[in-house]
């Protein structure tokens, strides 16, 4: 049913749920490596505006973050895009690091021009962002975070996991999440958490 599935997958490098989710959906790309995942960029920053948020100061330092990936996404595309998203995660969960070199450095690892940096802090990226974040968000609506996946055009939000799947079940649980997502009258099905993101 979702062998040769089309996944996108919107992100904001800051969430440490989505980064789990990432690598979940890097196991599927994996294990079936006929699917096609684009990678896109949104931003809790933007989600979260006017709200009262506890993380808001986190998310608002990872704006810049997010706007260098969507100038990304527009001149280098999706490997590139992929490439700055696995140098900032690796860095920001799996390292714990929050310094003002994590940006630099991704940038420099994912072989994308440091210009990029100065040109996002101009301001010339922030449509970009915009268009980026509510094309997830148009799909899936208002009340939702980060990850949201959607599979050949269904899309949701999450799913939340910790650690994240591998082998056959991570598989189980892409289809298994698909096929929930893909009638029309799911709407939520959640529990409470009961571990933190475990990071590989």
């Amino acid at each position: 049913m979702t062998s040769n599935a089309t996944i996108e997958f919107w992100f904001d490098p800051v969430c440490p749920w989505a980064w789990m989710t990432s690598r979940w959906i890097d196991e599927v790309h994996r294990l079936r490596p006929e699917t096609n995942v684009t990678w896109r960029v949104m931003s809790l920053a933007i989600l979260n505006e006017g709200r009262n948020n506890t993380h808001a100061e986190a998310h608002q330092r990872m704006l810049l973050t997010c706007k260098v990936a969507a100038g990304v996404d527009a001149e280098l595309g999706n490997d590139r895009v992929k490439a700055l998203y696995d140098a900032l995660g690796t860095r920001i969960h799996v390292g714990e690091r929050r310094d003002d070199e994590v940006l630099a450095e991704s940038v420099a690892e994912a072989q994308v021009p440091a210009e990029f940096i100065e040109r996002a802090k101009s301001g010339e990226f922030d449509e970009l962002l915009q268009a980026s974040h509510r094309s997830g968000i148009d799909l899936v609506g208002e009340d939702v975070g980060t990850p949201i996946i959607a599979v050949d055009g269904v899309a949701f939000f999450g799913p939340v996991i910790s650690p994240a799947p591998k082998g056959d079940m991570a598989l189980q649980l892409f289809d298994g999440v698909v096929a929930a997502a893909g009638y029309d009258g799911f709407f939520e099905l959640k529990r409470s958490r009961t571990r933190g993101p475990q990071f590989d």
